[in-house]
């Protein structure tokens, strides 16, 4: 197989990879979102469905974004190189995020089931979950820029200048807030179909959803006016008549469709065009960039790693699937298929298995 043709498929894959992580991952760190924003006569219900919700499978979504940044580091190492260098703040930051949101889930649903326990647990879970997101679509912003790759052929210039102003700027916090409002948006509406009979509930993540995408174009539109200024290449892109620009195209379609069946109440309509939305805004971005890896000069084919270690990566992914694709979906199949337990909590005690309020 020819070693172009080799890398551009394991850099599919990559993409592949991190859209099923957007979508999954994405809804756990949405639910934290709403974790922080329960309230109302129903907020110890809502906090019980959301833990109900990932509980089973929170951690089985990060093997994604591990199976990303493993091909990263093997098949494209200079690239890995690159962004570990050039934004190894908002990732450290970003790390610390998934380890602090994961121990806190952990804690709090073991730990004593005091309301000052709980309350404490509940915070740094929820608070990491804004944070996490945010600065993953922080790097993505930073990256789509030109920003870091513009950074990293700086020589000898002051630790600001390379390591800090490529990701602190309004466009890349704009993708960040996008990113952010794009999580909540997707466990809003995955929320709204997991509270099932329970209408009341159901309304609620239901008009939250709403909420959300209205958030999500706020924040989409402002990224777009911040990018001006900050990112001129984006602006540019955009305007290719490609791939990309149909995809562009796609979401604002997928995105209307959303809004439409949650205003219907068409709820499993809804998340499916939310999970379209979201996989047509992450295409449509690497389309825009093709066939550079980090741009504006390191493309695809400069960041491959020898190609005999990529074919061997190739076949090591093709084999692994065999394996965990199908148990990814027998886990599902086990947890998801089992009645929720938080309305029988509701009705035989106040103390859930993670209760408490932190407000």
């Amino acid at each position: 197989m020819d070693s172009s043709l080799v890398a551009t498929l394991l850099a599919l894959i990559m993409l592949a990879g991190m859209n099923v992580y957007l979508l999954l991952g994405g809804a756990d760190y949405g639910g934290g979102v709403w974790d922080l924003l329960a309230s109302g006569p129903r907020k110890e219900r809502q906090r019980a469905l959301i833990a109900d919700s990932i509980g089973p499978v929170w951690e089985a979504n990060h093997v994604w974004l591990i199976l990303v940044v493993v091909i990263l580091f093997t098949c494209f190492p200079p690239a890995f190189a690159t962004i570990s260098v050039e934004l190894h703040i908002p990732i450290t930051l970003m790390l610390v995020g998934v380890v602090l949101r994961g121990s806190a889930f952990t804690f709090r649903t073991y730990d004593a089931q005091h309301d000052a326990v709980q309350r404490r647990w509940g915070l740094i879970f929820s608070l990491s979950s804004v944070l996490t997101p945010a600065l993953l679509g922080i790097c993505a912003g930073a990256i789509a820029s030109g920003a870091v790759g513009t950074a990293a052929a700086m020589g000898s210039v002051p630790f600001a200048d390379r390591f800090v102003t490529p990701w602190f700027n309004p466009f890349a916090f704009g993708v960040g807030a996008m990113m952010l409002a794009l999580c909540a948006f997707l466990a809003a509406t995955y929320l709204a179909v997991e509270a099932g009979d329970d209408v009341a509930l159901r309304d609620d993540f239901r008009r939250r959803a709403l909420w959300a995408a209205g958030a999500v174009f706020l924040s989409a539109f402002g990224t777009l006016l911040a990018a001006r200024p900050h990112a001129p290449r984006v602006m540019a892109t955009m305007g290719n008549l490609d791939a990309s620009l149909l995809l562009h195209v796609a979401t604002g379609l997928c995105a209307l469709a959303a809004i439409g069946a949650l205003v219907r109440n068409r709820l499993r309509a809804a998340r499916v065009f939310a999970a379209l939305q979201t996989s047509c805004i992450m295409w449509g971005w690497a389309l825009s960039d093709f066939p550079y890896l980090i741009p504006p000069d390191l493309t695809l084919t400069a960041a491959s790693a020898p190609a005999a270690t990529q074919r061997l990566v190739l076949g090591a992914l093709a084999v692994g699937a065999v394996i965990l694709l199908p148990s990814l979906a027998y886990l599902f199949r086990v947890f998801k298929r089992q009645p929720a337990v938080f309305g029988e909590l509701h009705e035989e005690t106040t103390e859930y298995a993670v209760p408490a309020s932190h407000d």
